[in-house]
């Protein structure tokens, strides 16, 4: 069995370690490279159905630190010519952007130290909304969403607003699903999780504060430029092109 293609989250281990490999001095290449065997089978990316006895082992993914040597302008040697597109996509992103870099794989790597989240993560569909452009790859995302859809806090968010207004509308549009939909639009509104994937850890518990009720369209909207677009500011794009 063929291993699967490398993802943009397995990339951005990769990088990570590519870089850092000769750093650090409390642990040897080949200790590292086994931390990163370790975390990758630990992520629920790629079903056990599809991974070979030897998924992402440490020779592997020795053989892909030499396909980054290959790429990276700075080695005077040859390294591994076969390398794929992805390699030199996620190396030009982040080759000037280390700080970036390490941010992010510290947070794919504290989402892989929690297998339980992980099995939760891995049932969350990604592919529905995941084109928005953002530097996370799905783990993150899938996080966002994981923290979306806590039905326990999203019903307290519900309870609030119905409390304090006696309605639930989109925080942008203005959407009411009952006034539309009458009966079958009672108490329906999607929840929007606030916080920029870039701060999301996976211990964090989500606040009120933290979500906004949102309708349908602009909650795909708000997923379009997750780590940039706040809801405030989709409200102003929505009131500033509104007939």
């Amino acid at each position: 069995m063929k291993s699967p293609n490398w993802t943009r989250d397995e990339a951005i281990l990769l990088l990570d370690l590519y870089f850092s490999i000769n750093e650090r001095t409390d642990v040897s290449k080949l200790e590292q490279m086994q931390e990163l065997s370790d975390t990758l089978n630990a992520l629920r990316i790629h079903p056990l159905s599809v991974r070979p006895p030897m998924f992402r082992n440490r020779s592997g993914i020795e053989l892909k630190l030499g396909n980054l040597l290959a790429i990276d302008p700075h080695y005077k040697g040859v390294g591994i010519q076969n390398g794929s597109k992805l390699d030199r996509q996620i190396f030009e992103e982040f080759a000037g952007r280390r700080e970036d870099l390490r941010r992010l794989a510290n947070q794919i790597r504290s989402i892989a130290a929690h297998p339980v989240l992980n099995d939760k993560l891995a049932e969350i569909e990604s592919a529905d909304s995941f084109d928005n452009g953002v530097d996370e790859g799905a783990v993150v995302f899938r996080l966002h969403k994981f923290r979306e859809r806590d039905k326990s806090i999203v019903a307290k968010k519900k309870r609030v607003e119905m409390a304090k207004s006696g309605k639930l509308v989109c925080e942008v549009c203005a959407f009411n699903f009952t006034e539309v939909y009458g009966d079958l639009g009672l108490g329906f509104i999607e929840c929007h999780h606030r916080r920029p994937l870039s701060t999301l850890q996976p211990d964090e518990k989500t606040r009120l504060k933290d979500l906004a009720l949102v309708c349908s369209n602009c909650h795909r909207m708000l997923h379009r430029q997750l780590e940039t677009l706040s809801v405030e500011a989709l409200k102003e794009i929505f009131e500033a092109n509104r007939l």
